[in-house]
Formats: structure tokens, sequence, C-alpha cells
């Protein structure tokens, strides 16, 4: 596979150092619900947004560097993933430019995957630690949405996928895995999880939903002794 070209610098003003001494171990999927790449770029880099994003990929697969990766961007908000609570301090964002009501093209699909190998060696960062932006803020956040392709990152070890499995408690399981439970509600952590790998799934808490948390749960358990920042 050859290997794309190095992204673009586009500095954006916000951003800052990481806190305590973080290094990034997480790597969190957005996409930019904007009109136009073009259009997120700017708000990405304008002071008075006070937002940003490590990197923006365009549907051309065209990707900006908009911040460098040892530094903080200000793309997460409030959010938790496991025992981490200033998920900013402790992951890298990269916004797709799509509004979430259609499929990701290809030529953005390889972009983001060449981006991701490229950082998952560099820190390095396991396919378990890339995670969806609703997957932190399920009560306030829909994206990358369900249009996104995480089976296609899987099959590539730059995500995770869930197996059948001898259902568990769906809460117990969903903690376990990284969801904030005592934090979120249990309806908004039970959208989260169908949005990432159930998509189109309504209706009550099934034993499908039990049995794809607990294989989650069981081999990629977050690391709940990571300090919280």
């Amino acid at each position: 596979m050859a290997d794309r070209p190095d992204p673009i610098p586009h500095p954006s003003p916000n951003f800052g150092p990481r806190r305590d001494g973080a290094r990034p171990d997480l790597i969190v999927l957005h996409y930019t619900a904007m009109t136009s790449a073009e259009a997120a770029l700017d708000r990405l880099c304008d002071p008075l947004a006070e937002v940003s994003a490590h990197y923006l990929i365009c549907e051309r697969g065209q990707i900006w560097q908009l911040v460098e990766e040892d530094m903080r961007a200000w793309h997460a908000g409030a959010g938790q993933w496991g025992a981490v609570g200033d998920i900013n301090s402790r992951s890298i964002g990269i916004e797709l430019a799509n509004l979430g009501t259609h499929p990701f093209s290809q030529p953005q699909m390889a972009a983001l995957e060449a981006l991701l190998r490229r950082i998952m060696a560099r820190w390095p960062i396991p396919p378990e630690r890339v995670i969806g932006h609703s997957d932190m803020a399920p009560d306030r956040k829909y994206d990358p949405g369900a249009r996104f392709d995480w089976q296609r990152l899987a099959r590539q070890g730059l995500s995770i996928w869930p197996e059948a499995a001898e259902p568990g408690d769906f809460f117990t399981d969903a903690a376990r895995f990284g969801y904030g439970i005592d934090r979120f509600s249990p309806e908004a952590v039970l959208d989260a999880f169908r949005l990432r790998f159930r998509p189109g799934v309504t209706g009550p808490l099934d034993e499908t939903d039990r049995g794809l948390i607990a294989d989650l749960a069981a081999r990629f358990p977050v690391d709940q002794s990571t300090p919280t920042a």
C-alpha cells in the first residue's frame, strides 16, 4: 500500500499543553457537521470559537494538521472513558468532514487509515483506544455517527469489533469496556453502544446487546488503574 502525502500544516491558535505531563493514549474520531471542510477549517482555527483538533480530513482525502500531537487540542469537551476525565489531555482528535448524514468517502477513509497507522505507531496506541466522540460523551454527542464504517477499521487492526459471546450484565460490562456508567444515563450508554456497534437498532436492551458488550469487556477491558486527568 502506497503511503499518503504528509498532512498540510494549518496551525490553529486553539491549543495548550497537556496537563500533568499526560501523553496521548486515545484517539477520538469526530465528524464536523458542517457544510464543507473549508468551513470546518475556518472554525477550528478561529480563536473566538475555542475549538480545534489535531487533524482535519476532507472528503477528497486531504489532511490538514492543526495542532502538534504533543499538545492539547480542544476537541473532546466534557466526557469520560474509563478512568480518564480530561480526554483532551490524553487524546489525539481527528475531524472528518461529514454532516453525519451520508457515508464517508473512500479517499477520506483511506487517508484516515494511513494517518491512524502513523499515530498508533508513534505513541503507541492500541486499536481499542480508538473511540468515537459519542463513546466518551454519550449524553451529548453522536459523531462519527451511524454512517461511519467501524468494521472497516477493525479489519485492518485500527479499531475493534465485537463477536457474539455469553450475555452478562450489560452495564457492568459497559463500564469494564470504558463507558462512563456512573456519569451518564443508562439510556445514553446503550444508545452510544448501538450507534457504534449496532447502528439502526432501537428498542429495549436485548440479549444481543448483552453478548456483544460482554465480548468487548472480556477482550478489551479499559485500564481502570489509569489516573484520572
